[in-house]
């Protein structure tokens, strides 16, 4: 970004105990540390700005202490990462220093850190309020699947960024051409996520299961960065073994 545009940007990653498919995942042991710590090792790697870990139990607030880290302890009973994160970000940073929060999932070990400066990109136009990222779907068996989420965005050959229209777990849009899959990693504006967590849940929010939504109902402007490749998100034990074997290979940081 230029320094016209650059940003003030504060990092967050959300996480708690409570999983349906892996309990306790955020302290899942990969390549001998917490999976929380590795993925605010990657975020950490992005260098865009601060990393915070907004925890709601105190276990995943020390271990990301133990290893150098800040975290923030946030109201367990809240209903999304997004105000977890929203509520650690106001806890952290009550004097407003910085302008942009990246919401990074707690779940992403072996995330490439160029995908958290790629989601900068689309707030160098201030026009936009939320950045997020896309890949090309290249898998046929994911274009049907609900549990992959499509981003409906009209990118022309050659480009990389282009406005959200929708989001949906059908297979869309129809006719030819690629299918994009939705990445959840947001780029917000200060206010665009004060704003957002004070909305309440909106009608195709609810009928899809895809908080974005909320936005778009509401008029925010939501542009897509397409990227290379989906980072993997652990949801199971499966999962969880296919980031030990891709991070045991790595060597570890010299600074933790």
């Amino acid at each position: 970004m230029t320094s016209q545009t650059a940003v003030s940007a504060l990092v967050v990653i959300p996480a708690r105990m409570a999983s349906t498919r892996l309990p306790g995942k955020p302290l899942a042991d990969i390549a001998g540390r917490p999976m929380i710590v590795q993925v605010w090792q990657r975020a950490l790697e992005a260098a865009v700005g601060p990393v915070l870990v907004a925890c709601a139990e105190p276990e995943i607030a020390e271990a990301v202490r133990a290893a150098g880290g800040e975290a923030v302890l946030t109201d367990p009973d809240l209903p999304s990462g997004s105000d977890r994160v929203w509520q650690a970000v106001e806890r952290f940073d009550p004097q407003g220093r910085f302008d942009v929060v990246v919401n990074v999932q707690g779940d992403l070990p072996t995330l490439d850190p160029a995908l958290v400066r790629a989601a900068l990109e689309p707030l160098d136009d201030p026009a936009v309020d939320v950045a997020t990222l896309i890949a090309e779907i290249a898998d046929p068996a994911e274009r049907d699947n609900p549990n992959v989420v499509k981003a409906i965005c009209g990118l022309a050959p050659g480009v990389r960024r282009a406005r959200a229209l929708y989001f949906t777990r059908a297979t869309a849009p129809t006719g030819d051409g690629p299918l994009y899959h939705h990445i959840g990693l947001y780029a917000y504006r200060r206010a665009a996520l004060e704003r957002f967590v004070a909305l309440p849940p909106a009608v195709l929010e609810t009928r899809e299961r895809l908080e974005q939504l909320r936005a778009l109902e509401a008029g925010m402007r939501i542009d897509a960065v397409l990227v290379d490749t989906v980072p993997l998100g652990v949801d199971t034990p499966e999962d969880l073994e296919k980031a030990r074997r891709m991070l045991s290979a790595l060597p570890p940081p010299d600074h933790i």
